[in-house]
């Protein structure tokens, strides 16, 4: 904060009151931007912002549900945290989806709710709501603040507990009489206190020793990437030591571009819905090295048919990770980074592996992603295809939940880390568009596709009012099948083809919607329409939106169905 703004908050002849003092936090702290929406209980700490307005930039999203996936979008991109801010009762409420999507997939957010007067609060008074008990079990702290001095400390506690060991969102709830109330300088406290909160970091030699050691001793290694990977920024000590080593890579859905795509070495997505050969090397595999993923159950399937015959070894930051979900052989408490630097360092030298890379590479050539394509209806997985090739593989994709997510997983080979924004672990839809907004804001300079289904760009299409008001490029490219196309793929699969309000009657005309926010509108029915347009929207400097009609029908392949094995999937090109 320069001085002369330091000046005109203290001289101000508006009272110094604690909304005065969050904003001068927040400041210090280094945020630029805040992610909102107003309402009663926040006044003060709005006009505090009114105040402040030359050293702070305010997004009004027109739903606090759009505001917080945008700060999830943010944190995605910048790896620093997204703040938040939203009343009391239905604003904070209207949060919760937001924070357990942070949550489950470990972003850095700190959110700050209003709050009823402390004289009132548990005697449900206008827009009273508990956002402390909603809130304790999907964040990894909060606070209730009950004394104004108190902010600068709770701040600072709340940025370093968001944004260190396993990021996550820290909730900080602000009474209206603690943010419009004078202060006293002399209660102020800002002594960083949280004796309790130690992560560990740096790996225990002795496990790194172990792992090296059972590295030189195994002819099908495997590596397994997950998102850690990324909040770790060790992107290039994972290739250096894979390379080093002619280690074989499976990528989590969260930790793709953590792996070049384009490596020989890389096998592509494991999962419900990943590739055969990562799924049949994590299958066959004698060692397996996970690097910050968690185990979750879209990616093992059966337990019992998940690395049946494997040494497994987990680096994760999160001690809490390591054996909830399999049985860990060598587990190892660090940051991503540090652990590769350590084992990169190792005097190992692994068996020769060949028979095990000519098999994988055996098993990508004969079992490629594959689907139908007809030339004229547009099938959603050309369609991805083609956005690739229409941006060269550099752009940040985002996108909802459902087929058209794991579509763009499997055909959009991401090369670069930090250029995949998604909802993993909660599987929210409605998160892609607003979290292209963050997105984009966090990277002025980068092409940012929306990739969006019908359905779930319906639950936060508002914020079209914010890209036209902002004048981001964002490009929002709506994969339209008139379905809940995953849901309808399940009832087709497991439920005979009974298709229980999967299949949408009514849509409205998308690209009309779009020019009704000043926001280009296109249709595009068949491929040959794509690709004549596609490059003029790839080069447009505004925003635009492509409703592209693509077969109802289609489905994800490979799956692995609930119950079954990694070695089980259907769908397989035969």
């Amino acid at each position: 904060m320069n001085v002369e703004a330091a000046l005109a908050i203290q001289t101000s002849t508006a009272p110094k009151t604690g909304a005065d003092l969050l904003i001068k936090s927040l400041i210090e702290e280094g945020v630029e931007l805040l992610f909102g929406y107003p309402g009663g209980a926040v006044l003060p700490i709005y006009d505090a912002i009114y105040r402040a307005r030359d050293e702070i930039k305010h997004i009004l999203f027109r739903h606090e549900q759009g505001s917080i996936h945008a700060a999830e979008g943010y944190a995605r991109i910048t790896g620093k945290p997204g703040v938040v801010i939203a009343t009391s009762g239905p604003g904070a409420t209207n949060l919760v989806t937001g924070i357990a999507d942070a949550m489950m997939d470990s972003l850095p957010l700190v959110i700050f709710t209003g709050q009823v007067a402390t004289s009132v609060i548990g005697t449900d008074a206008f827009q009273e709501s508990d956002i402390m008990a909603i809130t304790t079990p999907i964040t990894k702290h909060n606070y209730q603040v009950r004394s104004a001095g108190d902010l600068p400390r709770i701040v600072k506690e709340a940025f370093h507990i968001a944004s260190t060991g396993r990021p996550g969102p820290v909730v900080i709830d602000i009474p209206k009489d603690i943010s419009a109330g004078e202060i006293d300088d002399s209660d102020l406290k800002s002594d960083f206190f949280l004796p309790g909160y130690q992560p560990t970091t740096k790996p225990n030699p002795l496990q790194i020793k172990k792992l090296a050691e059972a590295l030189s001793k195994s002819r099908k290694p495997v590596l397994l990437a997950g998102a850690g990977v990324l909040h770790a920024k060790a992107s290039e000590e994972l290739r250096n030591f894979a390379e080093k080593h002619s280690l074989p890579v499976v990528t989590t859905l969260l930790g793709l571009g953590s792996f070049p795509a384009e490596s020989p070495l890389s096998l592509g997505m494991g999962g419900m819905h990943g590739t055969y050969t990562a799924n049949m090397a994590l299958y066959e595999c004698d060692l397996l090295i996970n690097i910050g993923a968690r185990f979750d159950d879209r990616l093992t399937g059966n337990l019992k048919h998940f690395a049946p015959n494997a040494k497994v070894a987990h680096i994760d930051i999160d001690p809490a990770e390591i054996g909830k979900v399999v049985i860990t052989h060598i587990p190892i408490v660090s940051d991503a980074k540090e652990a590769l630097c350590e084992l990169s360092s190792q005097s190992v030298e692994p068996l020769v592996h060949h028979e095990w890379m000519e098999k994988l590479e055996q098993n990508k050539l004969q079992f490629p992603l594959w689907y139908k394509n007809n030339d004229s209806d547009m099938c959603p997985q050309w369609l991805m295809r083609a956005i690739h090739q229409a941006t060269n593989g550099d752009a940040v994709i985002t996108t909802d939940v459902g087929q058209h997510q794991m579509w763009a997983a499997q055909y959009y080979q991401f090369s670069e880390p930090h250029r995949w924004v998604t909802s993993g672990g909660l599987g929210t839809m409605g998160f892609g568009f607003p979290a292209a907004i963050g997105a984009q804001i966090a990277s002025p300079e980068s092409k940012v596709i929306a990739i969006v289904g019908d359905a779930g760009f319906q639950m936060t299409l508002q914020e079209l009012s914010v890209v036209h008001e902002l004048k981001l490029p964002i490009k929002i490219i709506i994969v339209n099948n008139g379905a809940l196309g995953m849901v309808r793929q399940w009832q087709e699969t497991f439920y005979e083809n009974r298709y229980s309000h999967s299949v949408l009657q009514s849509q409205p005309d998308f690209s009309m919607l779009a020019e009704s926010y000043q926001v280009r509108g296109i249709k595009v029915t068949s491929q040959e329409e794509l690709l004549s347009v596609l490059p003029d929207v790839m080069a447009y400097d505004g925003p635009v939106l492509m409703d592209c009609r693509v077969l109802q029908q289609e489905n994800v392949y490979p799956m692995i169905a609930p119950g079954k094995g990694l070695h089980e999937m259907i769908g397989v090109k035969e």
